[in-house]
């Protein structure tokens, strides 16, 4: 393949990666708690920046030392996925520190969300999807230094992608929560209960559909 569709590739199917279901909730979720876009969008940065460090940097260990990633770790990595997302969901259903916010419109206090809570979770979602990335993009591209490059601009990719979901889910969110003040908790609590559910089914179906409390585990990188 010419390396510049190769590249191109990625890059729109980094773009593509970042609206997967569990992407869009957890990030969703996460920035519920803030009430303006801009914080709203840097959280969707920080959350890509930590998929992206731990997609390449795992990923390019995979393709560069041969290494054989056993199901039971790929299921491991994925796992990490739904308690990320069960933990999310948890914090959004407990009160913010400063109280509910029920004054006028576009007041109260807006709670601050650390960044490096959704740098986390983007590493995590890196960790679980790195294996399966870089196997799948060995099946394809046969040049280590290629392949390395393929991750490099997926991950750049999926940053992209995410900040404009992100960006996209806030704007909306943002005047809602100006025009009618209680929207914002009941966002909150909305995207809370999403992102525990979510969280729990990925547990049950790796933990069990899948195999990996098993003595058999199942597991194909997708």
């Amino acid at each position: 393949m010419n390396p510049f569709a190769l590249l191109g590739l990625a890059l729109a199917l980094g773009l593509r990666h970042a609206a997967d279901p569990d992407h869009v909730v957890a990030v969703t979720a996460i920035t519920a708690r803030t009430k303006r876009v801009l914080p709203a969008m840097w959280l969707g940065v920080v959350w890509g920046l930590g998929h992206t460090v731990t997609l390449f940097t795992v990923g390019a260990a995979i393709i560069l030392f041969n290494l054989v990633v056993p199901p039971r770790i790929g299921l491991t990595l994925e796992l990490a996925v739904g308690i990320a997302l069960v933990v999310v969901g948890l914090l959004n259903l407990k009160s913010p520190a400063g109280g509910d916010s029920s004054g006028l419109p576009g007041e109260g206090k807006r709670e601050r969300i650390p960044a490096w809570r959704a740098f986390l979770v983007g590493l995590i979602h890196g960790l679980a999807g790195s294996a399966a990335v870089a196997l799948l993009v060995l099946a394809t591209v046969r040049d280590p230094r290629w392949a390395c490059a393929y991750l490099l601009v997926f991950g750049f990719g999926t940053l992209a992608g995410m900040s404009l979901v992100t960006t996209g889910l806030a704007a909306p969110l943002t005047a809602a929560s100006q025009r009618w003040p209680r929207f914002s908790r009941g966002a909150r609590l909305v995207t809370g209960v999403l992102s525990l559910v979510l969280g729990v089914w990925l547990v049950y179906q790796i933990g069990w559909k899948d195999g990996l409390f098993l003595a058999a585990p199942r597991w194909s990188p997708r």
